[in-house]
Parts: structure tokens; sequence; C-alpha cells
């Protein structure tokens, strides 16, 4: 990834919003969540500029005139890069950059690069390596016009042809990396299999946090999993990366959540979505996403004091039916709830799809463990069986993925009275 940025270094930079067709509050919300995702990168934000023009300029994306007044701007504030609200041609970017002599990024460039920091497990770093080489392999023209052609082959001097340009060169080694990283990612999705194969034959259901980035899940998580009767420090290890920022999380966790008198399942954290998400994350993290498509219950969590959560839901539910997880138990948690209603007269009602909590200070928990476990046991059968003894295998099965409500033991085995889910049952031949 980009050398130019190490973690800790503040660089300054100058933003830049091309305005078409947007409404202003789109347009400045927009321009907002660039301060933020630039805040997630270490960037410090010293002016921002704005155009407004029917389209982009094909040549400099604001046209020339504006391109000067920002070269001015670069220079009369020590800006060290510009960033832009929107994606930009490789021409756009390289012509741009030609007028303020720094460096330019889009808005895709900031995002993928704000991926490239968080990403600690194997299967995320090359998930956003390729993603990275994608967008750069389009961009090489214009990197290496300062150098020359290399020398031809073997042979006598005479016999020297005109060699490879760089960018030719650099073109072949990215194209070759991409093909490893498809191999690397390929055996990483079959591990991935191998591992949910498991947790469906542990019989715990599982549960899928998604939603806008920023909205609170990993927050959420570490709530239940604080309630799961551990000990502080048990819990503690468990808990995960969570800090007020756009894409402060991005590997994918799985907890088991065993919160006492509740049945227990298992929660999963996924990477957050944003308006507009490149193309090459979705299709580089579209394994790890489709790991939503097996879940039994999606909650979709939303920062209620946003006043753009709705548009938020929208992007998350579309994003959902692209991964093709439809049809999936939905609940829509409406979290930051303290921040949305400081006196908290908002109350929940049991039994809709809809539940407004705050995982900071555990309002409205309770209220989400009761909409689960209405899911979780739709379709239960009132069983009352027999359990031979030689087959304490089932017997322990149905202690950890049913509701057992008595059981005593008689001359044939365990007389056990339980709320058992339909797929259980069916396996039981019951």
């Amino acid at each position: 990834m980009n050398e130019l940025i190490s973690d800790n270094e503040l660089i300054p930079v100058i933003l830049v919003g091309l305005r078409t067709t947007e409404r202003e509050d789109e347009f400045d919300h927009a321009m907002n969540e660039l301060v933020a995702l630039c805040e997630a990168c270490d960037l410090e934000v010293l002016a921002s500029m704005t155009q407004k023009l029917e389209h982009p300029d094909n040549a400099t994306w604001i046209g020339s005139g504006k391109a000067e007044e920002l070269a001015e701007e670069v220079r009369v504030n020590d800006a060290e890069h510009v960033v832009c609200l929107g994606n930009l041609s490789p021409a756009q970017m390289k012509n741009l950059q030609k007028i303020i002599k720094v460096p330019v990024w889009d808005r895709t460039n900031l995002i993928l690069e704000i991926f490239s920091r968080r990403a600690r497990t194997r299967e995320a770093r090359l998930q956003v390596e390729s993603a990275y080489l994608q967008y750069m392999l389009p961009r090489l023209t214009g990197m290496w016009q300062h150098l020359g052609r290399q020398s031809g082959g073997g042979g006598s001097r005479a016999n020297k042809g005109v060699g490879e340009k760089q960018i030719e060169l650099d073109r072949r080694q990215i194209s070759h990396r991409i093909t490893e990283l498809k191999k690397e990612l390929a055996e990483v999705e079959h591990t991935r299999v191998v591992q949910r194969n498991g947790r469906k034959r542990d019989g715990y259901p599982h549960v899928a946090l998604v939603g806008y980035t920023n909205a609170g899940k990993s927050t959420l998580m570490n709530c239940l999993i604080e309630m799961t009767g551990k000990s502080a420090e048990k819990a503690e290890e468990k808990k995960v990366f969570e800090k007020d920022m756009l894409f402060a999380t991005l590997d994918t966790s799985v907890r088991k959540i065993s919160v006492p008198g509740k049945k227990t399942f298992l929660l999963s954290d996924t990477v957050g979505f944003i308006e507009n998400i490149p193309h090459d994350l979705i299709k580089a993290f579209r394994s790890t996403l489709s790991e939503l498509k097996y879940a039994d219950v999606l909650l979709i969590v939303m920062d209620s004091s946003d006043p753009n959560h709705k548009e938020h839901m929208k992007i998350t539910e579309d994003t959902l039916n692209d991964l093709d997880a439809k049809g999936i138990p939905r609940i829509y948690v409406y979290n930051k709830a303290d921040l949305r209603d400081p006196d908290m007269t908002v109350k929940n009602v049991p039994g809709t799809e809809s539940v407004f909590i705050s995982a900071k200070t555990g309002y409205g928990i309770d209220d989400l463990l009761n909409a689960l476990e209405k899911i979780f046991t739709e379709g239960d059968m009132d069983v009352d069986t027999v359990i031979p003894y030689t087959s304490g295998d089932l017997l322990n099965r149905l202690h950890r993925e049913a509701k057992v409500i008595s059981e005593d033991y008689v001359e044939e085995g365990v007389h056990i009275k339980a709320k058992v889910p339909a797929v259980l049952a069916a396996s039981m031949g019951l």
C-alpha cells in the first residue's frame, strides 16, 4: 500500500468536493463523511474547496481554472495531499496532479488506505491487497514518465534493441500478483467453509451484525460478551476492538454468546458498509461477506442519532440484496438511543422487528435478547421422550440446542421433556 503515510503521523491535506446533481444537504453530508474518513486515516484537514458543475470535467475533474485555484491553496497551506470527494479516472488524477504538484487521492484510494491499516488477519490483508492492486492497475500510466526504456536482451551491442518500459514490467508483476492472490484467497475460502460446517454441527444459531460503518456493531458485541457470565478477565480477552471512527474494525470476528437464561448463539461482526463502497472492495470481500447468507438472524445496526440513518439502512439493505442475503429474519437495531433521546423516552414494543438500544449504557439489550429468543424458538416442538443411556451424545445435544423442561432417570433411560428446534427434532426422528 501507499508508503507516504505512516501510523500516528498527521499529514496535512486539502479536501475538494464536486457537486453536480446532489441536493445541498446530501453534498454536505458526503463532505462531512469525507472529513471523518480522513480522520480515520490520520489526515489533518487544513481546508476544503467545492466546485459546482453539471458534470465532472473530463480532463481535470474540477476544471482547469479551479485546478489552478487549488494549486494556489495547496501552496499557501503547505498541504502534502489533496483528497477528492468522488472517484477520479486515471487521466483526471494524472492531469490534476500535474497542476497542483502533490499526490491526489480520490475517495476509493482513501478507503483502501484505511482498510490496509485496519486489516489484521491474513484473509483481510489478502483481500485488501487484491482490491488495491485492481485499483492501481489502470493508474500506472504517467507514474513512470521520468524513466526511460530498459536495455534489450543479450547479444552484441549492435544487436541491443529497445527493451520494455517500466510500466509494462509493473503491469505484468501486478497481474501476476493478482493471480497469486486469487489462489490464496480460494484456499482461505475453503478453510472458511470447513469452519462454517463445523459451527453448523455445533447446532448454535448464527447471528450476524451488519450495518453502516461506525453504527456501534463492535460495541454491541462487547456488550453481549460482558453478559455471558464469564469472569471479567475472560470476557475482556474475548472483546473486539471498538472506537468511535469509520471502519475502526475490519476483520470478521465470531464469539459464542451464552447469556444466562437465554439460548446460546454465535455472534459474528462484519465489516461496515458505506455509501458508494468501491466495487473492487466488494469483490475482494465477497467471500467474507457471503457468510451473511448462512446466518439465521441478521441484526441490522444503525446509529439512530444520525439524521441520515434511514439512508444508511437502505444502503445496508441494498448491499445485502447484492450479496443474495434475502429472506433471512432481520431485527432492526436502533443503537445510540441515549444520544438520540437523552431522556430515554423511547420504549420498545414487544413483538416488533425494531429495537431501540444503547450498547454503551445497556439500555434495551434485554429487549433485543428477547426478540432474538422469539426468532430462535419459532417452530420449536414439544418433545416428550426417553433417551437410552447409550445415547449420551444425543442427550448432550438436547441440553445444548433445546430448552429442557424436565428430565427423570428411569429404567429405559432419561425421560426428558423439552422444546426442541424442528431441525433437531427431525434429525432425532421425533
